[in-house]
């Protein structure tokens, strides 16, 4: 690895989910008054060097406003698609990856999880007291932990990010609000987003 790249972390926004419990497009939600995508891109901007949209080849004709697309190679299933599809792209830089079904994550969080970055672990995760398991998808990953990656996944081991990390070198954070690690992924959890969006 290039030592100049040891301190650089890309932000990347998984995007390219069939989101089939929601019924929608969760990128394309507008918990903030813009679509989660674009909400969790500026978000990203603000805390990394370099930030990427992840999706699906055919979304690509609906993003407007010119963002650092990745496009799924799919090559693996689930979120790892999206995932080594931009190490695969930026072997030598760290990814701090956030899901599209997060939708209060905030600048306060993320500046926390970067604070906390364990350079020497696989990835930095945030995890909530009650599970003390990490969020492959609210995580900063290392470069070490995503070539780990590919070989854990070529040799069948199945395609849970999360299983892996709790296996690996996985460096825990605990936010200081955990209702930013709340996930919608049905209309019932988008619901309680809303709920929560407005009384805090």
């Amino acid at each position: 690895m290039h030592m100049e790249n040891i301190n650089k972390i890309y932000g990347l926004v998984l995007s390219g989910g069939k989101s089939t419990r929601m019924g929608t497009d969760k990128g394309s939600i507008a918990y903030h008054n813009i679509p989660q995508r674009d909400y969790l891109y500026q978000l990203l901007e603000e805390v990394c060097d370099k930030v990427f949209l992840s999706i699906r080849p055919e979304q690509e004709a609906m993003l407007t406003g010119g963002k650092n697309l990745i496009l799924d190679k799919n090559e693996y299933k689930g979120p790892y698609n999206g995932l080594l599809s931009a190490h695969s792209q930026y072997p030598e830089v760290a990814w701090m990856v956030l899901a599209c079904d997060l939708p209060l994550i905030d600048l306060k969080a993320l500046h926390q999880l970067k604070a906390n970055r364990n350079k020497n672990a696989w990835a930095t995760a945030f995890a909530t007291r009650e599970s003390g398991l990490p969020e492959p998808l609210a995580a900063i990953w290392e470069p070490v932990g995503l070539r780990e990656s590919v070989q854990y996944l070529n040799e069948g081991n199945g395609t849970c990010p999360r299983k892996f990390l709790i296996r690996s070198n996985t460096t825990l954070v605990f936010p200081e609000e955990e209702h930013v690690l709340l996930n919608a992924n049905s209309k019932e959890e988008y619901e309680a987003a809303v709920h929560k969006l407005n009384t805090i």
